[in-house]
């Protein structure tokens, strides 16, 4: 069967019932769909599929026959949550912008969840983020709860979605073990901040190059990846004489100042850095790091 390549109907035909006897379905599924997307649905049409007008009766007769297949097709309450679920799921990847990758992976993820662990009774919001946040972390792909959470909600409901949201995800990781979530790089995390701060090209190579050099170090271990990465911009920004305020820095990558100068502190302790750099045109410009 993996070898069967389909090259289209054999014989080809402008007539159109001979057209729809020779047509063949796509065979594709998705797992976005709480019957996999292979189910047949009614049009919401006025016209048959000659393109001629149907009288009002028979529409009336389609829309109830649309009506009942939809309840026979979620009948229980499993299917109407996972179609809940999945709704929203759809719903948070196109207000983020997120790829069709990320959608399958977190309909998926949330499919795992639902024959594993009884999620009968708790918010459909909160277990949709928690999806959809384990499978940016599956995809490498940087996004936190905040973000997520301001995309489905307002500013005084983001809180409580996220100290939610956070207890799900949790519970999902002390329950299903076999999930692997690879850890992100600290040099995406730089790139994320440097690019929302409107960075200059100039720090942010250095504090990648920095991170490249230190990377050997245990520091990520129990630590905010955001708070490391904004060390870094701040060292490559005063290192390079661009004035950068911790609490702009802070506000950016969420994490408080106090932070962002114990992270410094620990680069700075447990690295020797040696930045040569000479003066042209009145500005600076490093050429080696040691």
């Amino acid at each position: 069967m993996e070898q069967l390549v389909y090259h289209g109907p054999e014989i080809k035909n402008i007539d159109t019932i001979e057209k729809m006897k020779n047509s063949r379905a796509t065979g594709q599924t998705t797992y976005s769909q709480h019957d996999l997307g292979i189910s047949t649905e009614i049009s919401a049409s006025s016209k048959d599929f000659n393109g001629k007008p149907i009288n009002s009766q028979m529409i009336n007769q389609m829309n109830n026959l649309r009506k009942w297949q939809q309840r026979v097709r979620i009948s229980t309450s499993k299917e109407r949550r996972l179609a809940n679920v999945l709704t929203k799921i759809n719903e948070i990847c196109q207000n983020m912008s997120l790829s069709k990758n990320i959608l399958e992976t977190a309909s998926k993820v949330y499919r795992n969840i639902d024959n594993k662990i009884n999620v009968k009774g708790k918010s459909i919001i909160s277990i949709a983020i928690t999806s959809v946040y384990i499978a940016c972390k599956q995809c490498n792909v940087i996004r936190s709860l905040d973000e997520i959470c301001q995309k489905t909600s307002s500013a005084k409901q983001t809180r409580s979605k996220v100290k939610l949201a956070s207890r799900y995800y949790r519970i999902v990781m002390m329950e299903l073990g076999n999930i692997n979530l690879p850890t992100a790089a600290i040099d995406k995390y730089i790139s994320k901040i440097a690019n929302v701060t409107n960075t200059g090209a100039r720090i942010e190579r250095l504090a990648l190059e920095i991170s490249n050099k230190t990377k050997n170090h245990n520091m990520v271990d129990g630590k905010s990846p955001n708070g490391i990465a904004a060390a870094y911009l701040y060292i490559s920004s005063t290192l390079l004489g661009h004035n950068i305020l911790q609490k702009d820095m802070s506000n950016i990558a969420g994490v408080t100042e106090v932070t962002i100068r114990n992270r410094c502190r620990e680069i700075l302790t447990n690295n020797k850095l040696k930045l040569i750099i000479k003066p042209q045109t009145g500005s600076y410009q490093y050429n080696r790091l040691n």
